[in-house]
């Protein structure tokens, strides 16, 4: 017979599966837009979709649809069928792992309830883990349609940070469902100090992902490929839109990363003194690892900008796909850190 002991554990390393395939998720959704992949495939077919073209024909059809948007029509009117398929390959991808993670989630889920192996205060969270998920999906093809039509080249860059950030509230929340699972009551922490400090770290964190988005949605890397100034100076000359205008935005992510660096090395200074939680022992020095290689590869990123060509993947967008993975990465252990701080022994 399974102890309670054992399910929790399947049950958590089955919830962790999950969080590792939205990170996985995620990255491919930044290929797609390295890549330019996007608004390949114009329709939006949850269950018939899983099929790319089959056959010659199917394929004339679908580059046949690209073909009426503003992205074939002012910027890659020189691709051919082959050219296609590349973009299209991603954008279906992407959309194959979201479909594999709905069914990750949802068989599992069946025979978990069948086997006894959820605590009646487990299906709540797991239910609004399953709305979230469906959530994201609605919100990613709202975000794909603001670039179907005449006049736009991509997606709105407003609608990728939404999407993107939501993604991350996903992750965030199966990891602590999962934590809850496995962490022994003796090992959280009460200290106010450190947790809303962190919570403070967090929050602009998230406020530095949005960010991130519109570097990522407005090109806006390119648009100041020096460091550690400006395109020769540490301010920009001239203020624009903090939501349109890509020298802005770039100076405010820039901004921030170096505000959250410093944050979170003060977190790190008190937290280091603590050491009443193995766990806690285990987890408090990685935002502060990572919040490190995160900037360097923000950097790195910044000076590869101008070698971005389209179509191809290359220096920048290797850059740029580490910088993503391991700013989830930080999030998500700042969440953990929170989370151990967030009650007591009782």
């Amino acid at each position: 017979m399974i102890t309670a002991e054992r399910k929790n554990k399947i049950v958590a390393n089955w919830i962790f599966l999950g969080v590792a395939m939205l990170i996985i998720q995620v990255l491919l959704g930044g290929i797609t837009r390295l890549t330019g992949s996007g608004l390949s495939i114009t329709e939006w077919k949850p269950i018939m979709g899983a099929m790319p073209p089959l056959n010659e024909t199917q394929w004339l059809q679908a580059f046949e649809q690209y073909k009426q948007i503003a992205q074939y029509k002012y910027l890659n009117n020189h691709f051919t069928l082959g050219d296609f398929k590349l973009i299209f390959f991603w954008e279906w991808f992407h959309r194959l792992w979201a479909r594999l993670i709905g069914l990750a989630f949802l068989f599992p889920f069946i025979y978990f309830i069948w086997k006894g192996y959820f605590k009646k205060w487990m299906i709540t969270p797991l239910i609004i883990l399953f709305l979230l998920g469906a959530l994201q999906g609605a919100i990613g093809w709202i975000m794909v349609q603001s670039g179907l039509n005449d006049t736009d080249t991509y997606v709105s860059h407003i609608r990728l940070s939404v999407h993107f950030v939501s993604a991350m509230i996903l992750t965030g929340y199966a990891l602590i469902v999962g934590l809850k699972l496995i962490i022994p009551k003796n090992d959280f922490i009460k200290n106010s100090s450190l947790k809303i400090s962190m919570i403070g770290i967090t929050i602009l964190l998230v406020v530095q992902l949005f960010y991130g988005a519109f570097m990522a949605g407005l090109k806006a890397a390119a648009s100041a490929p020096t460091w550690p100034t400006i395109n020769g100076s540490f301010f920009p000359y001239k203020y624009g839109s903090i939501l349109y205008d890509r020298i802005t935005i770039h100076f405010i992510h820039r901004t921030l990363a170096y505000i959250l660096v410093i944050a979170v090395i003060f977190w790190w200074l008190k937290a280091k003194k603590i050491n009443s939680s193995s766990f806690f022992n285990k987890i408090k020095n990685i935002p502060l690892i990572l919040v490190l290689i995160q900037t360097s590869l923000g950097i790195l990123s910044v000076l590869t900008s101008p070698k971005i060509v389209l179509g191809s993947f290359g220096i920048f967008e290797w850059f740029a796909v580490l910088h993503q993975f391991i700013g989830m990465l930080l999030f998500l252990s700042m969440i953990a850190v929170v989370y151990v701080l967030s009650r007591s022994e009782k």
